[in-house]
């Protein structure tokens, strides 16, 4: 009898151990997902916490329309039309772009309904659209940080080529055939002529790349001349920037060499030309043609307002400015025109794209110029220069490059076997 009693009694305690042992490994697992989910950050992104949401992410693709896209995740027409109507200056529907990036936050419940539509605009740039209780859109930006980006180069084919080369955004190459567009003649570059860049870069989570911003200081060495460029706010109540020497001195001029960057110039102002268009006969051609793929953008070549942006006869659709009292331009046979009249526009402000409206014989742009109201020729006139920096600011000014020149002249070039002298380059090839 003692030894059922034994055995009985250590039945016990064995069940009793384990069921203590089984309560402790409950209770330790739920101390670890307490700890795990203290530890566990919330996932946030363009300002909403994820994990309240069920995701669903994707890009536009070619048929989808943004009432379609709502109408599908169960969201009422009343609200897709209120966001089309009030709220077209935010986020116009019809202006979503195949292949941008879009995020739907849905409810958790059984129904999945669209809460909210967060559309990229770029990289950086988006929309939302918040679709809970009154409907509202608004646009924010992820964050991102500048790094600063030392770039040089000499030339052996080309500018483009030399930038390239290192792995450099194109916009730099852009920007930098901007700053000097009016002091070097790029379809005139030559081997050994060199450069300096400094820039920032723009990066999202310090590994995405964003793209570049504003070229601010420059050095170019074309044909053994050195020319500076540094970036500077001349009027704070406009925001203009613009670039000038190590002498304060104005790198814009008054007019842009051409309406179209690195178009080819086909034909002169020429008034005994012979026009095939017209049988070959000799008739005045008042205007410089530069040949362009069509859709390739026009540009104002001056500050000025438009008069004149229309459709007539052997012009096309055309725009004209009025630059001043001396000054106005023509740009004939746009495909499309992008400004109407009365608008100010901004000296490489796009105006335009290239076209073959009305009697043309090729895709180009047909710039006319005026002086006191009669027809000239750009390539021969004397263009005045844009006024210098303010004497009063220049004192600011010159502190300001002192030490940005410095830098400029410490930065080296990369080592590259020297090239003949002596040959012509292009911008592209």
């Amino acid at each position: 009898m003692k030894n059922i009693w034994g055995i009985l009694f250590i039945a016990i305690v064995m069940v009793s151990c384990k069921e203590d042992q089984a309560a402790m490994e409950n209770e330790t697992k739920e101390e670890i997902a307490k700890i795990e989910a203290i530890e566990k950050p919330a996932v946030i992104k363009y300002g909403f916490n994820l994990d309240e949401f069920t995701v669903q992410q994707d890009t536009v693709r070619r048929g989808d329309s943004f009432g379609e896209l709502m109408l599908d995740n169960k969201v009422e027409y009343p609200k897709i039309a209120k966001i089309s109507k009030e709220f077209k200056d935010t986020f116009d529907v019809r202006r979503i772009r195949v292949g941008k990036p879009y995020t739907i936050l849905k409810s958790k419940d059984t129904t999945e309904t669209a809460q909210v539509f967060i559309y990229e605009n770029d990289l950086i740039n988006y929309t939302v659209v918040d679709l809970r209780d009154s409907v509202l859109a608004y646009t924010d930006k992820k964050e991102f940080k500048y790094v600063e980006r030392e770039v040089s180069g000499v030339i052996e084919t080309s500018l483009s080529e030399a930038i390239l080369d290192q792995g450099i955004d194109y916009a730099v190459t852009h920007d930098l055939a901007n700053v000097y567009a009016w002091t070097i003649d790029f379809t005139m570059l030559q081997k050994q002529d060199k450069f300096k860049v400094i820039y920032k870069e723009k990066y999202i989570n310090d590994s995405i790349y964003a793209g570049a911003e504003p070229i601010e200081a420059a050095y170019f060495e074309h044909n053994g001349k050195p020319i500076y460029a540094f970036a500077y706010e001349n009027d704070s109540l406009k925001s203009i920037v613009d670039y000038f020497d190590e002498g304060a001195n104005n790198l814009r001029r008054t007019f842009l060499r051409m309406p179209v960057e690195y178009g080819r110039l086909s034909s002169r102002y020429n008034l005994k030309r012979r026009i095939r268009y017209y049988g070959n006969r000799i008739r005045a051609h008042r205007g410089t043609d530069y040949a362009a793929p069509i859709g390739t953008p026009i540009m104002a070549t001056a500050d000025g307002t438009v008069t004149e942006s229309t459709r007539r006869g052997g012009n096309g659709k055309y725009v004209k400015i009025r630059h001043n009292g001396t000054y106005s331009t023509q740009y004939l046979h746009m495909k499309k025109q992008k400004v109407k009249r009365g608008e100010f526009v901004r000296q490489g402000d796009v105006i335009g794209w290239i076209g073959m409206t009305g009697n043309t014989g090729g895709p180009h742009v047909c710039y006319r110029f005026w002086r006191n109201g009669r027809q000239v020729d750009p390539l021969k006139e004397e263009l005045p220069k844009a006024e210098p920096l303010a004497e009063t600011l220049q004192p600011k000014y010159f502190d300001y490059i002192d030490p940005i020149k410095d830098q400029l002249d410490c930065m080296l070039y990369p080592e590259k076997p020297l090239a003949e002298d002596g040959d012509l380059l292009t911008l592209n090839q």
